[in-house]
């Protein structure tokens, strides 16, 4: 039998690249970047390659179950798709009839594929959607907001087009896009300078042009001097400042203090170097790409970080610009009309949100919310009783600190249901495991990429399931059956495809060649007259009025962070290019390449704890302690420690994972509470840790 090529979306990580899968006799064989799609020329990260062992891994739930005795004491009844929708379905709607549609939180990991899911919370009735950003971006959109009234995605990062990029609080080649990885690659070749600034030395930063190594928690720091050196040394774009920005005088007399001299006192960076790093951005302006942040929930101030990020992308011009920040297209700046939206079926639900986002904190955008302040209504039943949770992809377990005391504030839900592909820690200590397909094996549905030639794109099935286990589609509809909501109410995915495709001129069978349907034939740029931004005053505002209006201030005096006391450390965690977050550690051929995570410790911190490379070593924090290898190095500034983030596995179903390396999450106490008030963000790298050596066997 000849090898079939299915066009489709990779799911290993939240990016959701373009993939080409090779089929042959029924099975999977091969997986690929899709060759027809821009830049990513048939290349894949390791992750995506490892989609063949997921599918093929005997460790992932199999088939629908219900909890039997205690939560996450992991005993489970094998259940038919039938008992578990009427399982849940009965409890949610008693839930709903005692307490109303608000009761239901739902949360997910974001991404294009979410229209279905949230049109069936409106359907329902309850506001209460949340996604996993509140530990990861929600900084950086709420940046963007207040500085251009438009989100983080409305603005395209040109990598192939630039002559400078820097990365700050964003480590491409390990946290891997592979369209980013490969237009960087493709525009340093072309002379493209590259700038890293970080706590460590991270792949980027390897390959970078400057590194600064800064002191933890002084990026703010950092950037007030970059600022102050393009204003005072007026290097900044004249005819932008003068046709965009509101209040730059306000902007001008707030960083008159914080000189490169100043800032070389907070952040370890020398003056010199800084200046002379300005100069080197200016003279590349406007075709430069400061990014701002990806995963940036760390410090209290982290807000102002990306904040301060997105006005030097603006006063170098770079906001509208190619090689900069280009504004991102959609279909409609083409003629083209836009997938029809499954969320325009029903009413926005009235309810005021539990997390109090939108009405309590009216400066945090309202569409994902902060999962955190839900999880904090959960537990004080304020301003209403949330009583029903479903954690769709998500296992804030893993991805959210202090999951002990996380644990307590979900024993008070009466149902707690978990849509996964993968065993969880959330998984684990739900009444209700929903098994989702493994994305080689389900379709989604078709989603838009909007950006400077926007295209739809959509995910086909490569493969039947080889479990009991579902689509995404699927298990929305099974459960909008039993809910009463019967727009939603499909047995197959090309309905569901139809109805998203009338009025755009575009048919399914449209995808069969490439997998994707291109809108427009060349990129479109803005002139610098023709930008729109959407704040109140129609520019760029230094000064945000939601911000102040909570009495919060939109240029933030600086205040120098902690330093760790005698004997401790900043605890700090980021990603490789390995694996995702926790989802991936027990993935047999991921965990072959990369077993446990280690500790990051400075040199000289080492030797004075008589640590050498490669010693076991306990760290402890939060009244929890683990044992990891050390890894000591020059290359990590001496007030942290680091580790990657999604080890420490503990459930008996996880045979690969389980008792490898440590949960950085397990060691910030009431982790959760500790949050930046203006962005809404966690700040997980407020935490200190005590490290310790063990013994000296190495492996």
């Amino acid at each position: 039998m000849s090898t079939e090529k299915v066009y489709s979306i990779c799911g290993m990580c939240t990016v959701r690249c373009p993939i080409q899968a090779e089929v042959k006799n029924g099975e999977l064989t091969f997986l690929q970047g899709n060759p027809h799609a821009p830049f990513i020329n048939g290349s894949i990260c390791a992750r995506g390659s490892a989609g063949i062992a997921l599918v093929n891994d005997r460790e992932r739930p199999q088939t629908p179950m219900i909890r039997q005795g205690e939560r996450g004491e992991g005993n489970w009844k094998k259940v038919s798709w039938d008992e578990a929708f009427d399982y849940v379905a009965e409890k949610l709607q008693k839930l709903m009839d005692q307490y109303g549609p608000r009761t239901l939180l739902f949360s997910d990991r974001g991404g294009p594929f979410r229209d279905f899911h949230r049109a069936f919370l409106r359907g329902v009735g309850t506001p209460n959607y949340v996604n996993h950003d509140a530990s990861c971006a929600r900084n950086v959109q709420h940046a963007a907001l207040s500085v251009f009234g438009f989100g983080r995605k409305d603005v395209t990062y040109d990598l192939s087009n630039a002559k400078h990029v820097v990365l700050q609080t964003r480590n491409i080649f390990e946290a891997i896009h592979v369209r980013e990885v490969n237009e960087l690659m493709t525009a340093m070749e072309n002379g493209c300078k590259l700038t890293v600034i970080d706590i460590r030395s991270t792949v980027s930063a390897a390959k970078a042009h400057n590194f600064f190594m800064v002191r933890p928690g002084t990026d703010y720091a950092f950037n007030l001097g970059v600022i102050h050196e393009i204003i005072y040394n007026k290097l900044y774009d004249k005819d932008f400042v003068r046709m965009w920005f509101k209040d730059f005088d306000k902007l001008e007399e707030f960083v008159k203090p914080y000189t490169a001299e100043w800032a070389a006192e907070e952040t370890g960076v020398s003056a010199d170097k800084l200046k002379n790093f300005v100069r080197g951005l200016a003279d590349a302006k406007p075709s430069v790409i400061w990014h701002p942040g990806w995963m940036n929930a760390r410090y209290k101030n982290s807000f102002y970080m990306s904040r301060t990020i997105y006005i030097i992308n603006a006063l170098l011009g770079a906001v509208g610009a190619k090689g900069g920040l280009p504004i991102t297209n959609k279909p409609g700046d083409f003629g083209r009309k836009g997938l029809k939206k499954f969320m325009d079926l029903f009413d926005k639900p009235k309810d005021k949100r539990a997390d109090g986002v939108g009405w309590k904190y009216p400066h945090f955008e309202s569409g994902p919310g902060l999962a955190h302040l839900a999880y904090e209504a959960i537990e004080t039943e304020e301003p209403y009783p949330v009583k029903a949770y479903i954690a769709y992809r998500h296992d804030p377990l893993m991805g959210f600190a202090d999951p002990d005391r996380l644990r307590k504030t979900f024993s008070k839900l009466d149902l707690l249901v978990s849509v996964t592909f993968t065993w969880s820690d959330t998984a684990w200590f739900s009444d209700v495991v929903l098994p989702l397909s493994p994305y080689p094996e389900r379709e989604s549905i078709i989603a838009t990429k909007n950006e400077l030639t926007p295209y739809f794109f959509v995910r086909r099935r490569a493969v039947d399931p080889r479990y009991d286990t579902k689509a995404d589609w699927e298990i929305v509809s099974g459960l909008a059956k039993r809910l009463g909501v019967e727009k939603l109410a499909y047995d197959s995915a090309e309905d569901i495809w139809n109805f998203q495709l009338e009025e755009t001129g575009v048919s399914i069978a449209d995808f069969d060649e490439t997998g994707m349907v291109y809108l427009a034939e060349e990129p479109l740029y803005r002139k610098i007259e023709d930008l729109k931004f959407k704040s109140p005053s129609g520019k760029i505002e230094v000064i945000f009025d939601k911000l102040e209006e909570q009495g919060i201030p939109s240029l933030l005096p600086y205040e120098s962070p902690a330093a760790p006391e005698a004997g401790k450390f900043r605890i700090t965690f980021g990603r490789c290019g390995i694996h995702t977050q926790g989802h991936t550690v027990n993935n047999p051929m991921l965990f072959e390449q990369m077993p446990e995570n280690v500790l990051w410790i400075n040199s000289d911190e080492a030797k004075k704890l008589k640590i050498a490379d490669g010693d076991m070593v306990e760290i402890s924090g939060n009244g929890h302690s683990g044992t990891i290898r050390a890894k000591v190095t020059d290359q990590i500034h001496k007030d942290a420690v680091f580790m990657v983030h999604g080890f420490g596995h503990d459930l008996p179903v996880e045979s690969r994972a389980f008792g490898r390396g440590v949960a950085d999450n397990k060691l910030m106490p009431r982790g959760n509470e500790v949050y930046d008030k203006a962005g809404g963000a966690v700040a997980f790298q407020e935490h200190f840790v005590t490290v310790r050596k063990v013994s000296s066997q190495k492996g």
